[in-house]
This record gives C-alpha cells, sequence and structure tokens, in this order.
C-alpha cells in the first residue's frame, strides 16, 4: 500500500514556487523602486566596503576638514597681510607728520632768519645817513666870511639847488622846528636819534610837521631862495644843541656817518 505525504506547514515548497517567490519579490521591490538601494538577500552580492555609506560619510568629512583648512589658512594670511599693511600704513604717517613737523621747524627757522635780517636791514637803514640834496655838491663851504652872514662866517654849508629840489633828512630823526626861521627863510631842524640837531634853510616849501619822526632820505621840503640869500640854494648844518652858535662842521659831521661831500 503506498503512503501519500499529507502538505503542512513544514513541508519544504517546490523549485518552481520558490523560483516564482523570488520572482515576484524582485517585481515588487521594482516597482516600488527600492530595488538598487535595498537587495533581497537571495538576490544581491556582499557590497564592497568602498561602496557603503560610512565610507562616503568618511570621505566627504575629509574634504569639508580640508576646506575648512584652507578657509583658516586663508583667513589668517589675509589677516597677516592686512596687519602688515596697517604696520605700514601706520610708519608711513608717523614719517609724513615727522616729515611735516621737520617742514615747519625748518620754515619757521626761515622765517625766523628773514625776520632777523629784515630786522637787522632796517636798523642799517635807520642808522645810514644820506646827503640832503641828492646829486649835488657844496657850493659855499663852512666857515667862509662875508658880510652877508650876520655872524661874520658861515655857519653851514651851502648845496646847489634850484627851486624847488626835493630836500631830504640826512637820518632819522624827530623834527623839533618847522616853519619861518627869519634869515633862514622857511626852515626844517631835527633832532637826530645820535642826540646831534641838523637845520635845513631857504626852504621853498615844507612838508613836516613838529614833533613828526623821519627817516634816512625821507623828503622833508623843497629847495628855494627865501629868508637872507642872493639865490636858491639849501643851507644845511650840523649842530650839537637846537639853537643858533651850537653849530659843527657840517662837512666831517657826514663823513663821520658814511656820507661823500
Amino acid at each position: 500500500m503506498a503512503f501519500t505525504r499529507a502538505p503542512g506547514k513544514h513541508r519544504r515548497p517546490g523549485r518552481v514556487k520558490r523560483t516564482t517567490t523570488r520572482t515576484v519579490g524582485v517585481a515588487a521591490l521594482t516597482t516600488t523602486g527600492v530595488v538598487g538601494t535595498v537587495a533581497v538577500p537571495a538576490l544581491a552580492a556582499e557590497p564592497a566596503p568602498e561602496q557603503t555609506g560610512l565610507n562616503q560619510i568618511i570621505v566627504l568629512g575629509d574634504t569639508v576638514a580640508e576646506q575648512v583648512d584652507a578657509q583658516a589658512a586663508a583667513q589668517q594670511q589675509a589677516a597677516e597681510l592686512a596687519a602688515v599693511k596697517q604696520k605700514a600704513q601706520e610708519e608711513a604717517r608717523k614719517a609724513a607728520a615727522a616729515k611735516a613737523k621737520q617742514e615747519r621747524a625748518a620754515a619757521k627757522e626761515r622765517e625766523e632768519i628773514k625776520a632777523r635780517a629784515a630786522r637787522a636791514a632796517e636798523r642799517e637803514r635807520l642808522n645810514a645817513y644820506v646827503s640832503p640834496i641828492t646829486g649835488s655838491y657844496i657850493s659855499t663851504g663852512y666857515k667862509s666870511g662875508g658880510a652877508v652872514w650876520s655872524s661874520g662866517s658861515h655857519t653851514g654849508v651851502d648845496f646847489h639847488a634850484a627851486s624847488g629840489t626835493p630836500v631830504h633828512a640826512v637820518g632819522a630823526g624827530t623834527v623839533v622846528e618847522a616853519g619861518w626861521g627869519g634869515a633862514y627863510g622857511n626852515n626844517v631842524v631835527i633832532k637826530m636819534n645820535d642826540g646831534t640837531f641838523t637845520q635845513y634853510g631857504h626852504l621853498s616849501s615844507i612838508g613836516v610837521s613838529v614833533g613828526q619822526t623821519v627817516t634816512p632820505g625821507q623828503q622833508i621840503g623843497l629847495s628855494g631862495a627865501t629868508g637872507n640869500v642872493t639865490g636858491p640854494h639849501l643851507h644845511f648844518e650840523a649842530r650839537t644843541s637846537a639853537e643858533y652858535g651850537s653849530d659843527i662842521d657840517p662837512v666831517a659831521y657826514l663823513r663821520s656817518h658814511g656820507v661823500n661831500v
């Protein structure tokens, strides 16, 4: 008698069934789009280590680290360059400030030298003496005798000059007399800075007033023929005081102050 094997839950399925089941599983996975990412153990081979997600994460991490290092190095280099540039700018600013300070000091020194030279030139000018008539000559000398002079002799010198010729102060001083002087006609008397006095007589006009300060070569009037004269000229005297009779040799006086007469 033959025995028939009853089917049960522990019975192994046949070859055809297993094949069908495997095919259906692959189709199902393909339809859902999972195949290619998740393999049925019966169909997929063991993946290589380099194809795993863990290896990709490690490679990606190395790349990011390299990028971070490169960025950090670039930032450090940029910071170093900025520091060098800032230091150079600061040194340039300090150098410019020092140069400007030196230039200001040099300019100030030049101005001081220029001012001292100007003051020296002004002192020299104020201490200078000139002839009372430019380009003239003495027509009558000091102490010349004759009845024309009330004292019997000439108390000054006469400079040749046509009427209207400019008359100049021979040096710096202060006007102490300006007006009619009797026999001197229109006259000016100046107290010089050295304490002496000078007189300018027979003027046709007077251009200064009492109390006025004058400088060497300043015009004080015009020559003429006023007072006791025989013709136009300039009578010039040098005195030790403003009074008549204190006269000194005017030629020697002018020459002692550097005037060639």
